[in-house]
């Protein structure tokens, strides 16, 4: 049942919060976090939690998620990450070097050296921001506060979260794995903030494992910023895996030079509500962006995959492919927005979106958009909304598979197109596991991770 409040009331709530807490967040943080805190806040003041007003977020109804009375972490919990305890999505043929993130902060791994390469930092964002701000300081923040009022939110809470760099011509052959992990004795409200430096000639992949250790109410609110540079390559995947009484507010902003290529992709399991914002700006010509997304959601889990691709520049190439299964009361929502700016020329972009509703009682929004300000280009996008092919399934059962085994296997055969895009083979493999334990009605969990399938 949807909650309807009053939007100003609502955001009440967390400006106040920021008022109590101000002096709070701006001690021990860094001058580069604290430099946009005031201005963010204040666009959150004038922006709210956005509702369904807000044409970004027309298919998403957020306000049951900010109503709790939650738990703010604010401060870093003094513990010792024991890393030889912590699964890594029991992908065990994967050699990742491994870091934690647990309620929004940064923990490193002391006791494994790991196999990173001479030059590349994985750390905490709040000490980087501190000790190495050179490393940070020239980019301009792709993240604006005036866009979106939950990117204001983020950059107004924010203290911590990972950090990336991987220096000029440094190929890390190992992927890099972040456990994000949500565990709490209270029903909590998390903002991590993350940031990613690929240099020129640099080439790294990069797993973020989404997880809820147990069945409190969770809201997670995180930005992560990405920057490649000249001829870099960056892989960033992203597995989503919580229960349902957690909401998972994710956006990602990208932007790519030169001859650079970035593809990520998104797989979302399972989750309460899940709103995936996606940006890319390829501000270099001959860049390459590709972005890949399947979600299988039941009962009345909801995802909402919204995704921006400037073309800012000429002979960029843009691809993206999103897939879901959607089962029960569950709901999706999919808008894709391409914009070729002016001198764009030489564009290449093109968009899908399918999904495949397995009752009546599930509902899928999607809205592919194209904004074309140049004359040159090969531009397209497409939209599906639909059920199992009948006359597909007679043809299986037709030749001895029962109805349950043949909508399986058309099932997974929808799905694997995306799945097939992941490089890394481990991972992979481990994927369509989870994916033909997803269809079979299983839960689709990692490790000891909680769920509850009734809420």
């Amino acid at each position: 049942m949807s909650v309807l409040v009053d939007k100003a009331d609502l955001s009440l709530k967390y400006t106040a919060h920021y008022t109590q807490v101000k002096e709070q967040l701006f001690e021990g943080s860094s001058e580069i976090l604290n430099a946009q805190r005031t201005k963010a806040f204040q666009d959150f003041v004038m922006q709210g939690i956005p509702t369904r007003k807000n044409e970004n977020y027309k298919y998403t109804n957020l306000n049951p998620s900010f109503l709790p009375n939650f738990n703010f972490v604010h401060e870093k919990e003094e513990r010792k990450a024991d890393f030889s305890e912590v699964f890594r999505c029991d992908v065990p043929q994967l050699n990742t070097n491994l870091a934690l993130v647990f309620n929004g902060w940064f923990y490193k791994n002391e006791n494994e050296k790991g196999d990173l390469p001479e030059g590349v930092i994985l750390d905490s964002l709040a000490s980087i921001a501190k000790e190495k701000p050179e490393l940070l300081e020239k980019y301009a923040s792709i993240a604006k506060t005036d866009e979106d009022p939950l990117v204001a939110l983020n950059t107004a809470y924010a203290k911590d979260g990972f950090f990336l760099y991987v220096p000029k011509n440094v190929v890390v052959e190992s992927p890099i794995q972040v456990i994000n992990l949500l565990q709490n004795e209270k029903d909590t409200f998390t903002t991590q903030r993350n940031f990613i430096l690929v240099e020129e000639g640099a080439k790294v992949q990069v797993l973020l494992c989404d997880h809820t250790l147990n069945l409190n109410q969770y809201l997670s609110n995180s930005v992560t910023e990405i920057f490649a540079e000249d001829k870099s390559e960056l892989e960033f995947y992203t597995l989503q895996n919580q229960h349902n009484r957690a909401t998972n507010l994710n956006s990602i902003f990208i932007e790519q030079q030169k001859d650079s290529r970035v593809t990520t992709h998104t797989a979302t399991l399972h989750g309460g509500l899940i709103r995936n914002n996606l940006k890319f700006i390829l501000n270099g010509e001959n860049a390459e962006a590709n972005m890949f997304g399947m979600a299988f959601m039941d009962k009345k889990q909801h995802v909402d995959n919204f995704t921006e691709i400037i073309h800012a520049k000429p002979h960029c190439q843009s691809n993206q492919v999103y897939k879901n299964v959607l089962d029960e009361s569950s709901s999706g929502a999919f808008s894709g927005r391409i914009h070729v700016v002016r001198d764009a020329q030489k564009t290449n972009a093109f968009q899908r979106n399918n999904n495949l509703l397995l009752t009546d009682e599930a509902n899928m929004q999607t809205k592919p958009q194209l904004i074309i300000d140049a004359d040159d280009v090969k531009c397209s996008h497409g939209a599906t909304v639909g059920q199992i092919d009948e006359e597909a399934l007679f043809y299986l059962r037709a030749r001895g598979i029962n109805e349950d085994k043949a909508r399986l296997m058309m099932m997974n055969a929808f799905a694997h197109e995306v799945v097939k895009e992941i490089k890394l083979e481990a991972l992979r493999d481990r994927i369509d596991e989870l994916v033909d334990k997803r269809l079979q009605g299983e839960v689709a969990r990692c490790h000891d991770c909680a769920y509850n399938c009734d809420c």
